[in-house]
Formats: structure tokens, C-alpha cells, sequence
């Protein structure tokens, strides 16, 4: 059988990733692709000579190669939004297969690019865009395809994941734990899209899509990161018997999906509580298969080759299928206001008799139960108030439009010196 003629866009280190894993197991992927993957053409907008890139042409015009007639797959490795997005869309049109690790062209455009893949025939395979070594995306579209999921949970961006670990087990500062996470190359010099949730959203969407057929939405997953986090709240949480986690969360609900990344409180007990450092992971409850587990590396050049590789030894087994079309209209996500869970509460106040109790008595009457809280004294001369204590509350499940009304009634109360954190609390367990 004639080789797989493959067309590789991107030099950078998972482009060069994907060279390297295709050349050291060039004998097992053959035996399981049924043929030779072979990169005949490779195009970068710089070049880079040390590179081996084993035979293949070499041109920095990414969409020229994107539109030749003689390749059966086209690999996106570019980054970036505009070009990617018209590379694809060349190549697809083209009827050109097309494997892509862009989390962001398909979260923000993947309708549109599976439709165009389904109208020419081609498959369009981004394994790669989630959670890197982890095969989420097959096992959601195949070996999981016989069941209705409940949930979607996940620690989706390693940054995140890595900066809380270090909170956790160093006692670092947010600052302190980012500047180490920049050090050790797990965060970019402007890390805004990994530390305020952005990175983990465009994967959220993308879970959602495929679990729920509920459209590539972006814009309608609520977003929240991990700066607002401090110290004392991970300490709080412990003692507490929880862990503070990033997490991506996708549950299927009455009313509609509900699609949202954030802080939130996980049991020590629960699996996800243990995944530390840069380390992925994703749990999805499912009405036939049960609970289902996937931990591993998600970002990083070998782990995310991988990826785009499995993808390429399925397409030329044709044995890739398009996901689903998802029905977006029939699926609506819910907003933040209309989702119920647990709280986590810190909120200041002033060292004074009958404090906690007005507290209480305003959650008390907006229908707020508390499960559990801790009161102790501390110092804050920075408020100049003398001493303030910090009242740290769990609370039962309640739709976060009453914890609003709730929390603005709070906030007014002359004790309450500071703002208010506000953390969710997802237990995860057997009926949640």
C-alpha cells in the first residue's frame, strides 16, 4: 500500500515532536496504520536548518502546502487564530484530511469546520487539542459513544494545575508559584490565557460539544481562573477536607447543560483532589460505561506528537469518523446565575460580638444552610481597624443568583471590612 503522504505545518516543538515519534517508531505505527506515515512536505514561516526533517521539502509558505493536491493529510502545527483557521479551512475544502492540536479555531469554529470536512470528505482529527496525552476526544467520540454522559469534569490546563500545587504543598504565594511555573517552562511570559481560564474554556468547549451536542460555544462557558486564590483559602480548604483544584465542568442538567471553568473545592477523598503539578486529568459519569478516568501529561511537545500522531494512524486505517454535528439549538448551556453548588465563604470582619451571627441570620433568611465553619482570630493592621477575624463557611447547595443576592447583603454589613471570597465546592460523589 502506497505511504501516507503527509503535509506538516509548523516547525515548533511539537511539529518537531511529531517528526521525531513518527521516525523512532516508524516500525510500529506502519503495523498498526497498515502503511508508512511519511511527511513529504513540510512548510514554516522560519526556517530551521538543525532540524531533521527526513527528505521532506522544506517551504515557508503554510498555505501553499495547505492546498497541494498531493497530500492525503494535512498537520496544523502553526498556532495562532487567522492563518491556522484559513489553513484548515484550505485543506478541508480541498478535501485534504486535516490533523490539528488548535484548541482555539476549534472551540471558537468547530461547527463550521466540521461541516466543511463532512462536505468534502475529509476527516478533521484534533485528539491533540485536549488535555495532550490523554485520548479524551476518541474515547468520547468511540468507545463511549453507546452511552448519555452526566458529567464532564476535569483539570484541563497543567499551568493552573501546577501553580495550585505549589500554593498547596509550598505555602507560595500566587506570584511566587507563577514565577516558578515560568522558570520551569510550564508557563508562557504572559500566562493570562492559562491563569484566568481562557486555555481551560477552549477545551471545555470542546468536551461539551462532543459529550452533549451542545455546540461549539464558547462565548457561553462561564470563565473564571485562579488568581483571586490565596493561601489562606487552600489552608482553610484542608482543614476543611478539601483540595482546591481548577477544574472544567460540564453537567448535564434539567434545564440544560451547564458549561464552566473555575476554582472550586474537591474532596481529598476524590481522584481528581491527587493530580498535582502539571499534570492533566478528566472523569466523565456515564449512564452505561459508569465512571471512566484519564490522567496524564497535557501539554508538552512528545505527549502532544502523540496525539496528532494516533490521529494520523486512524485516518489511514479510515478508520476516523467525524464527530457527530452537534445540534447547538436544541442544547442550551445554562447561564452561571441558574447552576446550584456548594460555597466556600471567607469573608473579613471585624473582631465584634454578634458578627458571624448577622452573617447567619442574612443566609438564613435567603434559604442558605451552613454544612460547616471556622472562626479564628488575626491581625490585620493594613485594614487599620484593629483586629479582624476571618469567618470561613461551607455552605449547602444553592443557585448562585441567591448566593448573589446573599453575599451583596453581606458585604454591606459595617463588620465586613474586605471583600468577600467566594469559592464553589463540587463534591463529585456517587449521586452528585
Amino acid at each position: 500500500m502506497d505511504p501516507l503522504r503527509v503535509g506538516l505545518c509548523g516547525l515548533g516543538t511539537v511539529a518537531q515532536g511529531v517528526l521525531q515519534v513518527l521516525r523512532d517508531n516508524a516500525e510500529g505505527i506502519a503495523r498498526r496504520a497498515g502503511r508508512q506515515l511519511q511527511v513529504v512536505a513540510v512548510a514554516s514561516r522560519t526556517a530551521k536548518p538543525e532540524v531533521d526533517l527526513g527528505g521532506a521539502t522544506f517551504s515557508t509558505d503554510v498555505l501553499t502546502l495547505a492546498g497541494r493536491d498531493d497530500l492525503d493529510v494535512v498537520v496544523e502545527l502553526i498556532g495562532g487564530e487567522d492563518t491556522a483557521l484559513q489553513l484548515v479551512e484550505t485543506a478541508l475544502s480541498n478535501g485534504t484530511h486535516v490533523v490539528t492540536g488548535n484548541k482555539a479555531i476549534v472551540a471558537l469554529h468547530g461547527e463550521r469546520l466540521l461541516s466543511l470536512a463532512s462536505a468534502n470528505s475529509a476527516h478533521l482529527g484534533f485528539e491533540a487539542a485536549v488535555a495532550g496525552g490523554i485520548p479524551i476526544i476518541s474515547s468520547l467520540t468511540n468507545a463511549l459513544a453507546g452511552n448519555a454522559h452526566e458529567w464532564i469534569v476535569g483539570i484541563i490546563n497543567g499551568t493552573s494545575n501546577f501553580i495550585l500545587t505549589a500554593m498547596a504543598e509550598q505555602g507560595q504565594s500566587f506570584s511566587d508559584a507563577l514565577e516558578e511555573a515560568q522558570a520551569l517552562g510550564y508557563a508562557e511570559a504572559d500566562p493570562t490565557f492559562d491563569v484566568e481560564g481562557v486555555d481551560a474554556a477552549h477545551k471545555l468547549t470542546i468536551l461539551t460539544a462532543l459529550g452533549f451536542g451542545a455546540g461549539f460555544r464558547f462565548d457561553d462557558v462561564y470563565v473564571e481562573g485562579i488568581s483571586a486564590i490565596a493561601v489562606e483559602d487552600i489552608e482553610y480548604a484542608r482543614q476543611l477536607g478539601y483540595v482546591i483544584k481548577h477544574i472544567g465542568m460540564a453537567r448535564r442538567r434539567a434545564a440544560g447543560i451547564e458549561a464552566r471553568v473555575h476554582p472550586a473545592l474537591v474532596p481529598q477523598s476524590h481522584l481528581l483532589s491527587s493530580i498535582g503539578g502539571a499534570t492533566n486529568a478528566v472523569m466523565v459519569r456515564s449512564n452505561a460505561a459508569g465512571d471512566t478516568f484519564y490522567a496524564g501529561a497535557g501539554a508538552g511537545a512528545m505527549p502532544t506528537a502523540s496525539a496528532v500522531v494516533g490521529d494520523l494512524v486512524d485516518i489511514s486505517k479510515s478508520s476516523a469518523r467525524l464527530p457527530r454535528l452537534p445540534d447547538g439549538s436544541a442544547t442550551p448551556l445554562l447561564p452561571i446565575d441558574r447552576v446550584e453548588t456548594e460555597y466556600y465563604l471567607r469573608i473579613p470582619s471585624l473582631d465584634q460580638p454578634g458578627a458571624f451571627a448577622r452573617v447567619a441570620t442574612i443566609l438564613s433568611e435567603c434559604k442558605i444552610s451552613i454544612e460547616a465553619a471556622i472562626q479564628r482570630e488575626q491581625a490585620a493592621p493594613s485594614l487599620g481597624e484593629g483586629q479582624w477575624v476571618p469567618i470561613v463557611i461551607l455552605t449547602h447547595a444553592v443557585e448562585e443568583q441567591v448566593m448573589n443576592r446573599a453575599l451583596a447583603e453581606v458585604q454591606a454589613l459595617p463588620e465586613v471590612v474586605g471583600e468577600i471570597t467566594r469559592i464553589r465546592v463540587e463534591q463529585l460523589s456517587a449521586t452528585n
